[in-house]
Order: structure tokens, then C-alpha cells, then sequence
């Protein structure tokens, strides 16, 4: 059975995107069965592994229209990589969610049919606490959680870490967050020590190890619809994020280069 990650943070520029994606390729790359989810209205979590946003079936038709999940993941262009992708029409769910019944489990009714086929489920909510977030929360097993390097960088986490709380109390018991992730660290700044400094302080145990460090390559990487080890392998991005994966997974991912880095059907 699937473990469910919320990829969260209501603030937005804290790389959440980023790190659905490449921690998904990671996870896949391990040879892990794993499912993407777009639920941000913008859809960058779907370019980003090279699925253009078309009028195709999307998570907002699972959502509002109840349509079968198998109906509508696609293939990505990784072996154990799949996706359910986002569209503009997310613009306006959380309007349309308020007038539903059980509006906060949609999401959670929608995965128990396909729960079984994944390993993991890797779910990139939108820059916000609407309804859209509140069904990641109450779907998710767990909350992974970026937080940028900056000067305002704990503002705002409160309200979800709250949030979270209500969800645990009302919708979803089992919640836990699964950690903290700094993120677009500039080691050259006293800036970046500090805030390293004081998520640590906030969030004790539950702040990853490891820290994404700023990397232009991570930058371009979306661009080119590619996570980032099939766009570079040999950045210090790629190397942060396959040591994310390895302490989410609690071991060590052998990655044999470059025959498991090749696109399918190439």
C-alpha cells in the first residue's frame, strides 16, 4: 500500500514544486512504484515532467466529477514514474469543493482505489490552506514541508503547522510531518546560517539533514520538462536530492549511471 506525502508550504518560492518532483524521480529511480499529483492550479509539477497541460482528464475530474483514477494517470517518460496531472480548471475548485459533500475527503476517496498499485504518492499542493490543501492534508500520511533560506522564512509555517493540528483533531489522526526541508541555501550568507539556525530550533528532529542548496540547474530543469537527474547528474542539485531521498527512504539508493537515466523507449 502507497505511503501518501503532502509536498506543503502556503507561502510560495520555497522550491515545494521542485522537491515533488526530483524526490518522486528519486523515489522512482529506487525502483519504487510512484505516483505524482498535480493539485496546484498552475500546473508546474505536470511541465516539469514533461506533460504539456492539454484538455486531458485531470485531477479536477477526479475531484469534482468523480472520475476513475486509472482513467487518468499518465505515463511519464521514466519507468515507475507516473502522473496525475493539474488543469486550469483547478482555478476554481476550491469554489466548486465548498458546495460538496465530505469537500475536505475528496481526495482520500479518489486514491483508495488505485492506493494498492503505488509505493509512494507523492502529492504537490497548492501555495495556499484552501480546500485543495485541506484534501492533501486530510489524504496524506505525512507532510513534507520546504522552507527557503530567507529573511521571512518561518512566516506563515505557523498557520500551517495549526492547520495541520486541526486536521490531525478532526479529519486525519494519523497526520505526522515527515520534515522540514531547507531549501535555495547560499552557504556564502550569514543569512542562510542563520535561518538554518532557527527552522532547527522550531522543528528539533523533525528538520531534514539535508539542505538544497541555491543551483541554477534546478532552476533550469523544469524548463526542459526534466527532473533534475535526467537533466544533469552531475549538479550539487541532483546530489541534495538524492540524499533527501535516501532519508526518506532510510537507505541507500544504488543508482547504476547512465542505463537507468535513459527515457523509456529510447
Amino acid at each position: 500500500m502507497a505511503k501518501i506525502i503532502g509536498v506543503c508550504n502556503q507561502k510560495g518560492g520555497t522550491g515545494k514544486t521542485t522537491t515533488a518532483i526530483n524526490i518522486s524521480a528519486f523515489f522512482a529511480l529506487a525502483g519504487e512504484r510512484t505516483l505524482l499529483i498535480d493539485m496546484d492550479p498552475q500546473g508546474n509539477a505536470t511541465s516539469g515532467v514533461g506533460i504539456e497541460l492539454e484538455q486531458r482528464p485531470s485531477i479536477y475530474e477526479g475531484l469534482l466529477e468523480g472520475k476513475n483514477p486509472r482513467e487518468i494517470i499518465l505515463s511519464t517518460s521514466w519507468q515507475n514514474l507516473q502522473l496525475i496531472p493539474s488543469s486550469i480548471s483547478l482555478t476554481g475548485a476550491e469554489i466548486e469543493l465548498v458546495h460538496l459533500e465530505e469537500r475536505e475527503n475528496r481526495l482520500i476517496r479518489f486514491l483508495e482505489m488505485i492506493r494498492y498499485d503505488f509505493d509512494y504518492i507523492i502529492v504537490d499542493a497548492p501555495p495556499s490552506l484552501g480546500l485543495l490543501t485541506v484534501n492533501v492534508l486530510a489524504a496524506s500520511d505525512s507532510i513534507l514541508i520546504p522552507i527557503q533560506c530567507e529573511y521571512y522564512a518561518l512566516e506563515g509555517v505557523s498557520k500551517l503547522v495549526n492547520t495541520i493540528e486541526l486536521i490531525r483533531e478532526h479529519l486525519n489522526p494519523q497526520l505526522e510531518i515527515e520534515g522540514v526541508l531547507l531549501t535555495m541555501a547560499d552557504f556564502r550568507t550569514r543569512l542562510t546560517l542563520q535561518v538554518i539556525e532557527e527552522v532547527k530550533k522550531f522543528f528539533k528532529e523533525k528538520t531534514f539533514t539535508t539542505i538544497i542548496p541555491r543551483n541554477i540547474k534546478l532552476a533550469e530543469a523544469p524548463s526542459f520538462g526534466n527532473p533534475i537527474p535526467f537533466y544533469d547528474w552531475n549538479c550539487i542539485g541532483t546530489k541534495a536530492y538524492l540524499n533527501l531521498a535516501q532519508e526518506i527512504l532510510k537507505r541507500k539508493v544504488e543508482i547504476s549511471f547512465p542505463a537507468n537515466l535513459v527515457k523509456e523507449g529510447r
